[in-house]
């Protein structure tokens, strides 16, 4: 089957720093793929050229196999890939409809005349919520006045509910109470089985393990190796963050 995105042969270098080198990655409709590694391991920076915030300076992208370019975020969205930091990227005096519906505002006309349809972009942000099994207290609310958790729920809500393909998350649960990683984890859930696939940069290899299909760890802007969740566990993952080696291959070498 052919992957739903696929990098091949990735770099990109700042100046004498090396960032990626040669990295691959494939994902298929649906997978949940744990991205992990060192604080240097280059993660974030494979996953905002994959988001179109980035441009490589060497490789591809493939879509569905077809050789694709993101100039920028817009191009990436286009596509169905849609990124989530780990700040959320969030305007803190904006409503919450108003953060999830910024750059996608909806309009009516009368008389000629355009005009913010309000009303609607708040039904259908409640209707969002509602879909995600996610809560805020109300969508009117400048997000400054939600918790963590609520202000989580407002980027994943902005991140899917436009047809996105691909969700990528930037450490997901990191300074978030029990109660909202459970909440994270069962929207990862949801959006799986509704055939999103979804990439997780964390530390919190837990979160991997209760959701995830597969991990890739990266060291040093290379792929040290893949592992599925069924067949493998959490010393080996950190034994391959922490010494940038598969044993596995080594030992087939």
């Amino acid at each position: 089957m052919t992957p739903l995105i696929e990098m091949r042969g990735v770099g990109k270098t700042y100046g004498a720093v090396r960032a990626l080198r040669g990295v691959d990655l494939a994902l298929a409709p649906g997978e949940v793929l744990g991205l992990v590694g060192d604080n240097a391991a280059g993660k974030s920076t494979l996953m905002k050229i994959l988001a179109g915030a980035i441009q490589p300076d060497a490789g591809e992208i493939l879509v569905e196999g077809a050789p694709a370019r993101f100039a920028d975020p817009t191009d990436a969205r286009a596509a169905g890939i849609e990124m989530i930091y780990q700040d959320f990227a969030l305007v803190p005096h904006l409503t919450v409809t108003q953060n999830i519906f910024l750059g996608r505002e909806l309009v009516s006309r009368r008389l000629g005349v355009a005009t913010l349809d309000r009303a609607a972009m708040d039904a259908r942000a409640r209707a969002m919520f509602a879909g995600l099994g996610l809560r805020v207290p109300s969508v009117t609310l400048p997000v400054r006045a939600l918790s963590g958790g609520q202000q989580q729920a407002v980027a994943i809500a902005r991140a899917t509910g436009f047809a996105a393909r691909v969700v990528i998350m930037d450490e997901p649960t990191a300074n978030l109470g029990a109660p909202a990683i459970a909440k994270v984890r069962e929207t990862i859930a949801r959006l799986k089985a509704t055939g999103v696939a979804v990439i997780i940069i964390s530390h919190r290899l837990e979160d991997i393990f209760a959701v995830g299909d597969a991990f890739m760890v990266m060291k040093r802007g290379e792929v040290v190796g893949r592992r599925s969740v069924a067949g493998t566990d959490a010393d080996e993952i950190v034994e391959m963050i922490v010494t940038g080696r598969d044993a596995r291959a080594t030992s087939m070498a």
